[in-house]
């Protein structure tokens, strides 16, 4: 348990602890909106911050990115300008959209979906007022975001499903703009877990089975007792034909999330016709060794190339 507690802490702090004022962020963009409530409710969870690039006139496509925290974090959108991340696709024209989400000790599982999609809809139905481009919605997440980010892209066309017998709304009910699509045009999905009952059979330094996981937190219990309410949060379980393009990168190394969690989801989405491509990294760990410029300079050239192809 000891070791559990350690590795989920070291994860949230290397990605999930920036500052929420963007204080030590250099950040180059033309104009910010910080701590919009996409929701109208007030908590922390349902804000997001809007970044315009310095270069190019409006309305600019967008990126939504969302924070790695293991799911225990409400109010970590900041993070997502550690490093060159965010900073990378404001350099290269794109909006960039930080969301914060629920934690899985603020509501289990889906409310952390629907806060995405909700943020989303608002995005899209006042792209106008912040000089978005509506036409163009992509979106990028690490760790529990990326897990985030690709339930978003499984289940762009999908508000309700049954796995298993179990029924489950994918959409949600939250804000203003319940009509408004939730869709997105393309992911990029860095080491997020895609399957949570197969992350200790192929290789983890963390015990995902245990009780008190990351994973285990988030769907209410033990996931290898609760193995229906599993499917019905692993992205693999949603997977059909006319999902948007993927970009994958997982380190080999990743003591974490295992690699093979981006090799079954890239598997999947090749039987399923998914325009898909997967990145293995040779020495890759959960971050280092992965999210550096190379890659980062990969995923801004894929969502470019997408919104050539709409």
């Amino acid at each position: 348990m000891k070791k559990l507690l350690w590795l989920v802490l070291l994860a949230f702090n290397c990605f999930a602890q920036a500052p929420s004022n963007y204080s030590s962020s250099a950040i180059e963009a033309s104009k910010s909106w910080i701590d919009v409530d996409y929701v109208g409710d007030g908590i922390i969870g349902h804000k997001l911050d809007i970044f315009l690039p310095k270069k190019g006139k409006g309305p600019f496509p967008v990126v939504v990115m969302v924070y790695g925290s293991a799911f225990f974090s409400n109010s970590s959108k900041a993070s997502c300008f550690s490093g060159n991340n965010g900073q990378s696709l404001l350099k290269k024209g794109f909006a960039v959209v930080t969301i914060n989400h629920r934690s899985s000790r603020d509501a289990i599982w889906p409310a952390q979906i629907h806060d995405v999609k909700a943020a989303i809809r608002f995005i899209r139905a006042n792209a106008s007022q912040f000089s978005l481009d509506n036409s163009f919605i992509g979106i990028t997440g690490f760790s529990s975001g990326g897990h985030l980010s690709t339930m978003a892209g499984v289940t762009s066309h999908s508000k309700n499903e049954k796995i298993n017998g179990l029924e489950i709304d994918l959409e949600g009910n939250l804000g203003k703009y319940k009509e408004t699509s939730s869709h997105v045009d393309a992911v990029v999905d860095f080491f997020g877990p895609t399957d949570f009952l197969l992350m200790d059979s192929c290789g983890s330094s963390m015990k995902h089975d245990d009780p008190n996981s990351p994973e285990s937190t988030l769907v209410g219990g033990p996931i290898q007792e609760n193995k229906d309410k599993v499917a019905l949060a692993n992205p693999l379980s949603y997977v059909s034909a006319g999902d948007p393009p993927f970009l994958i990168f997982h380190g080999n190394k990743d003591p974490l999330v295992p690699h093979c969690q981006s090799e079954i989801l890239y598997k999947k989405l090749q039987e399923n016709d998914i325009e898909s491509e997967l990145v293995i990294v040779d020495g890759g760990g959960h971050g280092p060794g992965v999210m550096i410029d190379k890659y980062l300079d990969k995923m801004v050239d894929f969502f470019k190339s997408k919104i050539k192809t709409k």
